[in-house]
């Protein structure tokens, strides 16, 4: 019963395999996925100082929209601001709602005007009637 332990097992399973004559197939096998990788998306956490979370948003915005400019593949609708020893307290800092052709709003979080759900109006565009 001693040598019925799992571990047991594997290397028996092992050290069987690697004898000549017990495999048929080759000990390195293919790649499991026959794919390519799909693309995934990652995030850069940038430092910097602040006298107060007004002015840490006003520099986020300027960093995030500096960055858009310089590379245009950067998602400025994901980013968002948090303290440096906190980041499960991040706010978004653009608006990102969907416009009425698909697009997304890049203005700021917060600003003013309206967006509003579709109805006997329609979906609300920009600053209202």
């Amino acid at each position: 019963m001693r040598d019925n332990t799992a571990a047991h097992w594997r290397h028996r399973r092992a050290v069987t395999g690697l004898r000549p004559g017990d495999r048929t197939e080759p000990l390195v096998g293919p790649p499991r996925r026959a794919t390519a990788r799909p693309r995934r998306h990652f995030t850069v956490h940038l430092g910097f100082e602040a006298a107060d979370p007004a002015t840490a948003r006003e520099l986020a915005v300027a960093y995030a929209e500096a960055l858009g400019l310089l590379r245009p593949e950067v998602a400025l609708g994901a980013a968002a601001l948090s303290p440096a020893d906190a980041w499960h307290r991040a706010e978004r800092l653009f608006c990102g709602a969907v416009g009425p052709d698909g697009e997304r709003c890049a203005d700021v979080a917060g600003h003013p005007g309206f967006h509003h759900a579709p109805g006997p109006g329609g979906l609300g565009w920009g600053d209202g009637d």
